[in-house]
């Protein structure tokens, strides 16, 4: 992996989303994903931000808010998994969660999350093709997917690298906003 010679991250501390009914985000992250609850807030106007641990000194956190207004599906979140319909989200939105799990362990774990009754996507192996997914796992599978909603609908993967990147892999130049593919100031 290419060095950070500005910054030296440790990778992320947290993510943080918004969530309709705190009690049913802890139910869920707690007792489907298995995900430890670290540390309960209360934050003035009656709000709160809890934080689950997710793994390699990770969080992902939520905030509540009393009057908060509703999700926009298609707008504020992405309308539909991966694989089962459109994925647009609007600029500035978080589209989806990836957890990375180990591939020894991905079958595994689909399976753990349809026997707690989680509906999941199909299992997507996400390659260079034109349609970038393929049907069977081969070697140019980069990541396998697979794709899941919390009771607020946010859109969560697990996710397991297959491969380790290399300079191939950074090939393709950077849209602007108009759609026109522009000089890719990445790896220059």
């Amino acid at each position: 992996m290419p060095d950070n010679s500005e910054f030296q991250f440790r990778g992320i501390n947290h993510l943080a989303l918004v969530s309709s009914d705190m009690a049913r985000t802890v139910d869920f992250y707690t007792n489907v994903l298995g995900m430890p609850l670290i540390k309960t807030l209360e934050i003035p106007g009656g709000a709160q931000h809890f934080f689950f641990d997710c793994g390699n000194d990770t969080s992902l956190a939520f905030f509540w808010f009393p009057e908060a207004p509703a999700a926009v599906p298609g707008i504020s979140a992405a309308a539909n998994m991966p694989g089962s319909g459109p994925i647009v989200s609007a600029h500035g939105s978080m589209n989806h969660v990836a957890f990375d799990v180990s591939p020894e362990q991905f079958d595994e774990y689909v399976d753990k999350l349809k026997a707690k009754g989680v509906e999941v996507s199909m299992v997507l192996n996400h390659d260079d093709s034109e349609t970038t997914i393929a049907q069977e796992l081969h070697p140019g599978v980069f990541v396998r997917s697979v794709y899941f909603c919390d009771p607020d609908g946010v859109v969560l993967e697990f996710a397991a690298w297959t491969r380790t990147f290399g300079p191939q892999d950074v090939l393709v130049a950077p849209a602007d906003a108009d759609g026109h593919r522009v000089a890719s100031p990445v790896n220059a």
